[in-house]
């Protein structure tokens, strides 16, 4: 297994950097965020879903999503992913990203999944959902990069199983299913190794963070309350050497991607922290 990083993780570095860091850190593939910066958030101090120095813009000319090709490519680096926010399964929106990732020449993308809140019927959004991905396979065949549906908290992907419910109907060569234990730690747990063997030939990539679990101090009814937090990747709910070794166990040999959120770690030592714990829990 090779290892990768999704840069809405890495705010605070433009690619350059982030590219560099990552080589240095053993790092061999680039998620690259794809999201524009809110408005009231140009200027501020980096954070993972404002002001992230690392996102290709949505808008992004030609020369500007070059510039995130190339800095990839000049540190021997994996151009891995263009990863969007698609949630309302808009399928122009969703062609433009593909053009994009051709552009980059990323085999990947994340394709959107309705989310969950009780306001619409499960059924109603897996039917929609079933609409929007036979949109995106077509779309997959025409520009040659796969569609990832992810294993998503608060959408009706949130575990291995409904997420291969939803791809089950679909090529996997076209689309496929991006594992996510951390996300699966607040919504969608099953036992991983279930799960990893019943997505099968649908596994096609990885995302690396944890949460935990801690009571709020808080009553409602007489019940006390839990809240779910992100976590280091090593003292949360997911047992990563348990989880790598299911990996190893149903054949995966595609990228680990950091998505870590826990702010233990400066970007920089948060890379080089990822890559040695998990060539330890892999040897």
């Amino acid at each position: 297994m090779k290892l990768s990083v999704f840069t809405v993780a890495t705010p605070d570095l433009t690619p350059e950097e982030l590219a560099k860091a990552a080589a240095a850190a053993g790092i061999t593939g680039i998620e690259w965020r794809f999201k524009d910066i809110p408005a009231d958030a140009i200027g501020q101090k980096p954070s993972f879903w404002g002001n992230n120095l690392c996102s290709i813009d949505p808008a992004a000319s030609d020369a500007e999503l070059e510039r995130f090709k190339q800095a990839a490519l000049n540190e021997n680096l994996v151009n891995l992913s263009i990863t969007p926010y698609l949630n309302n399964c808009d399928v122009a929106e969703t062609e433009n990203v593909f053009k994009a990732a051709q552009k980059v020449g990323v085999p990947f993308i994340r394709v959107g999944v309705p989310g969950y809140d009780k306001s619409k019927n499960y059924n109603d959004l897996f039917a929609k959902a079933v609409d929007y991905l036979h949109h995106v396979q077509e779309l997959s065949q025409q520009y040659g990069v796969k569609g990832l549906v992810e294993t998503h908290h608060n959408t009706i992907t949130a575990s291995a199983g409904l997420a291969h419910r939803l791809v089950s109907g679909f090529k996997p060569e076209h689309i496929g299913v991006l594992h996510d234990a951390g996300n699966m730690v607040h919504e969608g747990f099953e036992n991983h190794r279930m799960g990893l063997e019943l997505l099968g030939p649908y596994l096609a990539h990885v995302h690396v963070k944890n949460a935990a679990w801690t009571l709020t101090g808080e009553e409602q009814d007489g019940i006390k309350l839990w809240k779910s937090d992100w976590s280091p990747i090593d003292a949360g709910i997911v047992n990563w050497k348990q989880v790598l070794g299911d990996l190893k166990a149903v054949g995966y040999d595609g990228y680990l991607g950091i998505e870590d959120f826990s702010c233990q770690f400066g970007t920089v030592e948060m890379l080089n922290n990822f890559s040695t714990k998990v060539k330890q829990w892999l040897a």
